[in-house]
């Protein structure tokens, strides 16, 4: 009878310790189900942000001491400066057109704004301007334009027209 009592002994005391460990853990299962039933927010350093569009490339501190206040003409600023930029947005305008559509004209555009560069531009900050209204007419149109079509033909015709239009007002203007 020992031997079964004793049996029976461990039998209980292991079925005692195995519901004292079941019930120990349960607290500690209700916790891991309640975390996978709620809505799960990422941490807030992984939420992504829309990607932002870079800014144009200003000019260096130096150089942008020498930008005049709004409205205010500046020592180195012209009242042709508007019409001036534009003629060297139109020149790299056509430098990539032309080369495009098989003008064959190498670098002459380039060249009449290395011309434009050393005449008007009399100071660093205004050589950057004209030189960064160069590169965005040439990068603007080679985005759009991939291959001479016939609209890319019609957009030459206009700008020299437009090229035309603006050095006679420069000139008359000049006189």
């Amino acid at each position: 009878m020992i031997d079964m009592t004793g049996k029976c002994l461990r039998v209980a005391l292991a079925a005692a310790l195995a519901c004292t460990g079941f019930a120990a853990m349960q607290p500690a299962q209700a916790q891991f189900f309640e975390r996978l039933l709620q809505p799960q927010q990422p941490p807030p350093q992984q939420q992504r942000r829309a990607p932002q569009r870079q800014q144009p490339a200003s000019p260096p501190p130096q150089l942008q001491q020498e930008v005049a206040p709004q409205g205010k003409l500046g020592s180195d600023d012209r009242p042709y400066d508007a019409q001036l930029f534009r003629l060297a947005e139109i020149l790299g305008t056509l430098h990539y057109l032309r080369e495009l559509c098989g003008g064959n004209e190498g670098q002459v555009w380039r060249e009449h704004m290395r011309e434009l560069v050393s005449s008007e531009g009399t100071s660093a900050l205004r050589r950057a301007k004209l030189v960064e209204a160069f590169n965005r007419g040439y990068r603007d149109y080679s985005r759009t334009y991939r291959t001479c079509t016939q609209p890319a033909l019609v957009a030459i015709q206009r700008f020299m027209d437009q090229a035309t239009t603006i050095t006679d007002g420069l000139v008359t203007n000049d006189k």
